[in-house]
């Protein structure tokens, strides 16, 4: 195809997806379910239109799984309104954390049992199906501000923090298939890619956010200076956090989400004897440029424009890769082990992994029921999948990696797609009904 033929299928895409948007909100079904269906018939096994071979393309491929990762991963950041030391904080760790170490050694173990993969192999399959996405989970992620509810406020913070914390995985993996350096006693992977990856990253990633952030505010509500380019500011603290958390062996993933967080919590800087702005009669509202130089309003302002920008990034991201996704199936061998590895992992794992965790978390069956069934696999799977294939890894588990890597995502967005509108609806209705029953008994005899 040529130029003038993709820009007439991209046009046609998008203009298509804004004319049905609301009738696809009617119905259950995500739009990730229409972007995959569509790939696939762009694809080899339809018009063969798209080509991307996993084997052939994997850098190129990475490097764009990467890309829509970090602005999925900030923009999940923006959203959290939740104080740090709040103890919501403490079920999102222990998902993110321990429910996925638990995840990789389960997923570890049939790789070596019924797989027949090497040891390394079996570990990146476990690493790389491990955590769960941040792109796909809309319809059940946290609402901004602080008092979301709690199930989409887990499973956001979940999907924003273990893609950096599946990383010291897959280099334990690629380490023990000889294509990394692990360090004499596993002494580097100990120190380096699992320890300060982790911590190091989040520190990295909060106080450029913070410091940014206040700096803009400041120039903003005293000077109005740096006024406007919002897009530049979440565009560039991505790339800053990203770049220096790379170039200082910690995780530019935990630093790109830790840098949303941080811009999120960057506080008013009210001037002596001023007041808020009060609201107007005016239909179009306050102006950009009043908001965001008044020392009330600024940071607010500033938190939303970037926000808004970055969530259309990220519905653009969203369908270039769900869009890849679907392409790629092609290329997945159809391995017998898909029909009982696919329904185990979705079925049995994930809400294993999460019962143990979400003990004693005081949570109602139906939020454990809820958060055990809501692992989405997506663009994190797709993205660690794309790196061990272009660090090297070949063959027969490369093969196996692939296969069920891809059906494994491509499962999980048609299944989890369907489900959403219906379950969340069921449980928002629960939910009210739990509330009215608790007000009601509340009141005076």
């Amino acid at each position: 195809m040529g130029f003038a033929e993709w820009t007439l299928l991209i046009g046609g895409l998008l203009v298509t997806m804004v004319l049905t948007s609301t009738l696809l909100g009617r119905l259950p079904l995500s739009s990730a379910m229409i972007y995959l269906a569509l790939g696939y018939l762009l694809g080899p096994a339809g018009m063969n239109v798209l080509r991307p071979d996993p084997f052939v393309h994997a850098a190129l491929l990475e490097r764009i799984t990467e890309v829509a990762l970090l602005i999925s991963l900030f923009a999940v950041g923006l959203q959290l309104g939740v104080p740090l030391r709040d103890s919501r904080w403490r079920l999102p760790l222990r998902l993110a954390f321990i429910s996925m170490a638990a995840m990789v050694a389960m997923i570890t173990l049939l790789g070596v049992w019924l797989l027949d993969l090497p040891l390394g192999a079996a570990v990146l399959l476990g690493a790389i199906l491990a955590p769960t996405d941040p792109v796909l989970a809309s319809d059940v992620q946290s609402d901004p501000g602080t008092h979301p509810d709690r199930l989409g406020f887990s499973l956001a913070g979940e999907g924003g923090l273990n893609d950096g914390a599946a990383f010291p995985f897959v280099m334990l993996g690629l380490g023990l298939l000889g294509l990394h350096e692990l360090g004499p006693g596993w002494l580097r992977w100990w120190g380096v890619d699992l320890l300060w990856a982790t911590l190091g990253g989040m520190l990295i990633g909060g106080v450029l956010g913070m410091a940014t952030g206040r700096l803009v505010v400041y120039l903003r509500s005293r000077h109005g200076e740096a006024v406007g380019l919002d897009v530049f500011l979440g565009l560039g603290l991505v790339c800053l956090a990203y770049g220096i958390a790379q170039l200082s062996l910690a995780s530019g993933f935990l630093a790109v989400f830790g840098a949303g967080l941080a811009l999120q919590r960057v506080q008013e800087q009210p001037q002596p004897y001023t007041h808020p702005l009060k609201p107007t009669d005016d239909p179009e509202g306050r102006s950009y440029d009043e908001l965001a130089t008044h020392s009330h309003h600024a940071s607010a302002t500033m938190r939303d424009s970037v926000r808004g920008f970055n969530g259309q990034l990220e519905k653009l991201a969203e369908l270039a890769l769900v869009l890849t996704v679907g392409a790629m199936l092609a290329y997945a061998h159809p391995l017998p082990a898909v029909w009982w590895f696919v329904p185990l992992l979705l079925l049995v794992l994930r809400p294993l992994s999460v019962w143990v965790v979400t003990t004693g978390e005081r949570l109602t069956q139906p939020q454990r029921a809820m958060i055990g069934w809501f692992g989405i696999r997506g663009i994190g799977s797709m993205f660690y999948l794309l790196l061990v294939l272009s660090r090297g890894v070949e063959g027969v588990p490369a093969d196996i990696l692939v296969s069920l890597t891809l059906w494994t995502v491509a499962t999980s967005i048609v299944v989890h797609g369907l489900t959403a509108q219906p379950l969340m609806q069921r449980y928002v209705n629960w939910r009210q009904r739990r509330l009215a029953e608790l007000n009601q008994s509340s009141l005076p005899d």
